[in-house]
């Protein structure tokens, strides 16, 4: 079965409470997991912020935002592999954009 390339988008928190040293050893970390399943597009650390609510009563969290292009099975192993991890208190991954939505060239007819 052939497996298609689609654009996603994740973002994670890192817990601080290791230390700085633990997190950006776990930053470098899906760095990497990612760029060998698929190709990054772009890396954002959005650093050290408060969180909107609690999170096992911490306040504060590194957060990165991650864009790439990975086959469609890809996310799902990321994101088992960051409920397994200590350390990452939150994640969330969506699809920008599906392998199967094309975009649409527009019609030279219509553009008249």
């Amino acid at each position: 079965m052939e497996k298609h390339n689609a654009l996603y988008e994740t973002i994670f928190i890192v817990n601080l409470a290791d230390g700085e040293d633990e997190c950006a050893a776990l930053v470098e970390r899906f760095k990497t997991l990612i760029a060998e399943h698929g190709e990054i597009t772009s890396w954002d650390e959005w650093g050290k912020r408060r969180l909107a609510y609690p999170i096992n009563d911490l306040w504060e969290g590194y957060y990165v935002l991650a864009n790439y292009k990975a086959p469609s099975d890809f996310p799902e192993e990321l994101d088992r592999v960051f409920n397994i991890t200590e350390g990452i208190m939150r994640s969330m991954t969506v699809v920008k954009e599906p392998h199967h939505l094309k975009r649409k060239q527009p019609n030279q007819q219509e553009a008249q």
